[in-house]
């Protein structure tokens, strides 16, 4: 079975010693989605919030979330991230919005907890712009789909 990585010998936290790894391209791909009332994604899709653009607000919230990783999470390297990307796809039918976070870097560790981070706070920045019309919202299914770069490769969800 495979130990922890983010506890030494004599079970105390510290942070991976990264130094010897390789500097590789490394992208992570996260997803996850916020379900509400229909009239609340229509106050979203038809840009008639007063709060303003919703999803627009939101894919920058994503972004910041994905630079402050660091800061949030303890044990979590400070990384130069070299791309950012935050997108949402509306479902009518389900009454929900998809959101999708891309983080690359050329480091020596994985964005995996960046882009987990972005798709977390993009989501609850939703939550937060549209609470007054919609408490009961919810925010579900944040994972990981894919992650390329380092020694462990390429995984993808699905293809474990």
């Amino acid at each position: 079975m495979s130990k922890l990585t983010h506890f030494d010998e004599q079970g105390q936290a510290h942070m991976v010693d990264v130094g010897a790894k390789d500097h590789t391209h490394r992208v992570a791909i996260t997803s996850g989605h916020i379900t509400m009332e229909a009239d609340t994604l229509k106050l979203i899709e038809e840009g008639g919030h007063k709060k303003g653009d919703v999803l627009g607000i939101a894919r920058v919230a994503g972004i910041m979330a994905a630079k402050k990783t660091p800061d949030l999470v303890p044990l979590c390297h400070p990384l130069a991230l070299t791309r950012i990307a935050i997108d949402f796809r509306i479902d009518r039918e389900a009454s929900r919005v998809h959101c999708r976070a891309q983080v690359e870097t050329r480091g020596q560790t994985g964005v995996e907890m960046e882009a987990l981070c972005a798709t977390q706070v993009a989501l609850l920045t939703i939550y937060d712009m549209c609470k007054a019309v919609d408490r009961g919202m919810v925010i579900s299914e944040v994972r990981l789909e894919e992650k390329m770069g380092g020694k462990s490769g390429h995984w993808k969800r699905g293809h474990e």
